[in-house]
């Protein structure tokens, strides 16, 4: 290392000038931590992490930059509607970082300015208008629910249906919804709660959960976020359902291809069905892999607000997904394995 190359990198400022008058700095505690001294071959070296300078950076240039925004179709008010996109202007960090080394080496050529590069949407307006939703991507039923729980997961299905997933876009049943309480007309219904039965404002809802998750899996969406239910409910697929709680517990999908899609629902006859409807890409084949690890369920006495249970045992499953393309060609497979609790034997006392 030369003389004073560790002092120079230190005493001054670095500067990046970027768009709409941002300005980065890096003072001394600032490069401080992205040089450090080493020996090799019995020879001090000045080490500079390029990558956590830029860290630093992008931090103070953010908002010189404007982001994209893809293009959104929406179905407010029944017809179908366009939120245009935007290109983005971002900056180009190969450019601007580039011969950082000898600017932070040096005692001059410490001020220079940002380099910008268009990012383009990639989703855009003129797709948005010309989308489509009149194929079938996906659909999935599920019944035997009681009046009060019908009540709720007819509400939630009448709030998601014709919400649209546009391209890399993702889905929050939580966020999408808003608060599910009585304001919003839930009533209080079945659910199981340390062990037993019981009832809560929403119950039933983790049904209508349990039809997005599988409508969102045969459309090939991405899984973000899905929570099982504790115990295992033999209505639905084993491996292959989800639990919902409002502020704690989500169910999130993304859209990972190139077409926005709607979700329509319709409640009805005992059942509720979830389609997503836009234009189909792929297959999704289900291969459940069996049940092992069982465990036995464990004695309990309930004195109030009771309902007696046999329990059931609790096992490990799991589930693998197959996606193929519509010409049969594998894309991807992924296998997610659920452990399920014994249901305790219920003795009311």
């Amino acid at each position: 290392m030369q003389k004073g190359e560790a002092k120079t990198a230190l005493d001054k400022y670095l500067v990046v000038k970027g768009d709409k008058d941002v300005t980065a700095t890096l003072d001394r505690g600032a490069i401080a931590q992205f040089v450090s001294i080493s020996s090799k071959d019995g020879k001090l070296v000045l080490n500079i992490d390029d990558a956590k300078a830029q860290e630093l950076l992008a931090a103070q240039l953010a908002d010189s930059e404007v982001p994209g925004e893809n293009a959104k179709v929406s179905f407010a008010g029944g017809g179908k509607s366009v939120t245009p996109s935007q290109d983005g202007n971002v900056v180009n960090w190969e450019e601007t970082m580039k011969d950082f080394d000898s600017r932070v080496r040096s005692d001059d050529k410490r001020e220079w300015e940002a380099a910008y590069k268009l990012e383009p949407a990639t989703f855009t307006t003129e797709e948005a208008e010309a989308s489509t939703f009149d194929q079938v991507v996906s659909e999935f039923s599920t019944g035997g629910f009681s009046g009060p729980s019908g009540e709720n997961i007819r509400l939630v299905a009448q709030t998601v249906n014709g919400a649209v997933v546009n391209p890399d876009e993702t889905f929050s049943l939580n966020g999408y919804t808003g608060p599910r309480g009585t304001a919003q007309g839930y009533v209080e219904s079945g659910i199981i709660i340390n062990g037993h039965s019981g009832t809560a404002v929403g119950g039933g809802i983790s049904q209508f959960a349990t039809t997005l998750y599988n409508a969102s899996y045969f459309a090939g969406m991405e899984d973000v976020a899905h929570t099982a239910h504790s115990y295992y409910i033999s209505r639905y697929p084993a491996g292959r359902e989800a639990t919902v709680y409002e502020g704690a517990i989500d169910l999130q999908f993304k859209n990972t291809s190139d077409h926005p899609v709607r979700i329509d629902t319709s409640f009805g006859g005992g059942q509720i069905t979830v389609r997503f409807m836009g234009v189909k890409t792929v297959n999704v084949e289900s291969v459940n892999n069996g049940r092992w690890a069982t465990t036995q369920p464990t004695r309990m006495t309930v004195t109030d607000d009771c309902s007696p249970s046999s329990g059931a045992p609790g096992f490990t499953t799991s589930d693998t997904r197959v996606i193929k393309d519509l010409s049969g060609k594998e894309i991807s497979r992924e296998t997610t394995t659920t452990v399920y609790d014994p249901q305790p034997i219920v003795t009311c006392g």
